[in-house]
């Protein structure tokens, strides 16, 4: 999508809300949140992320997500891990398991390794844990793993074991790593996280054409409408007609069977709030049909993660 910069930056400090049709308060679809994160800074250990630095108290609890979540809607949500350490998958399933507000587990296990298999043994027997996330965070790098028949032979056992592949931050090599992923493991279901985020340079915007025309018939890949508020050369972008054709030209992409809803809280905050996040994109759902809406809201996840509902008003 080629975005006019003179425009772009002009409308930076525009005020953020997409004109409703009353979708928020008459077409009452209940919210799974598919991004979030869990930690503890306050442990005796620590935590390696502690959320940005505007979210001072350093905890992210379930209930915490509860009290700021449900007044929009938001019934259900899937953790992703936020530790590179291995011990923290199973703090973050006791945390997890402890509410049911979260109805899903991404994990953080390396498919490259050669406990890997034993490892995802273990977890996948879990209900709570949906899949790992691998990208360029920690220092792990997608790109150069796809070439590595380790790596190929770790993710063919997580698509036999039915599990999902998150894949963290959108770069442009990371993009190009997807389609070689899928040809060579075609059964896997491979999200992208915050694909909203990425603002490709002029340099790079025939590359970023190139593999979201290859990515359009790739129906195993799925991305989150995620981080659609996000900063840009220092300014967070607050043009609804920049959010808008941004959303219409991933719409027209992975089309309405692969879109997920997710907040990205609390890495969130000092960017948007919940409201803003939840209100933006019930403005612009609720000029499509109400099964789109749906489907972006919570069935796309449904479907792609293989949740379980936890509680009453978790829909099924």
């Amino acid at each position: 999508m080629r975005v006019d910069r003179r425009r772009f930056c002009a409308g930076a400090m525009a005020a953020a809300a997409f004109p409703s049709r009353g979708m928020a308060d008459d077409v009452r679809i209940p919210i799974i949140d598919t991004h979030i994160h869990l930690f503890d800074a306050t442990r005796p250990q620590g935590a390696p992320y502690g959320g940005p630095p505007e979210y001072t108290s350093h905890v992210a609890k379930p209930e915490t997500y509860r009290a700021v979540a449900a007044p929009f809607g938001i019934v259900g949500a899937i953790a992703v891990e936020a530790s590179p350490w291995s011990e923290d998958n199973l703090w973050l399933l006791d945390t997890a398991t402890a509410d049911p507000i979260i109805v899903g587990v991404i994990g953080n296990l390396k498919p490259e390794q050669s406990d890997f298999a034993a490892t995802l043994e273990r977890y996948r027997k879990i209900p709570l844990f949906r899949g790992i996330r691998y990208g360029n965070l920690w220092g792990y790098d997608l790109a150069t793993q796809a070439s590595n028949p380790d790596f190929i032979a770790g993710l063919k056992l997580l698509a036999d074991a039915d599990l999902v592949l998150d894949t963290a931050n959108p770069r442009m090599e990371l993009l190009q790593a997807l389609p070689r992923i899928g040809d060579r493991v075609p059964d896997l279901r491979i999200v992208i996280d915050h694909l909203p985020s990425f603002d490709p340079a002029p340099e790079t915007q025939a590359a970023y054409d190139a593999v979201l025309s290859d990515l359009r018939g790739r129906t195993n890949i799925a991305v989150k409408l995620s981080e659609i508020y996000h900063k840009h050369n220092g300014q967070i972008v607050r043009d609804p007609a920049l959010h808008r054709e941004r959303l219409d030209h991933l719409m027209d992409v992975f089309r309405e069977d692969r879109v997920l809803f997710g907040s990205d809280w609390p890495n969130s905050v000092g960017t948007a709030t919940l409201d803003e996040i939840v209100g933006l994109v019930k403005g612009y759902f609720a000029e499509k049909p109400r099964a789109v809406a749906e489907k972006y809201f919570w069935k796309n996840s449904a479907r792609i993660y293989k949740w379980t509902p936890r509680a009453s008003d978790q829909p099924v």
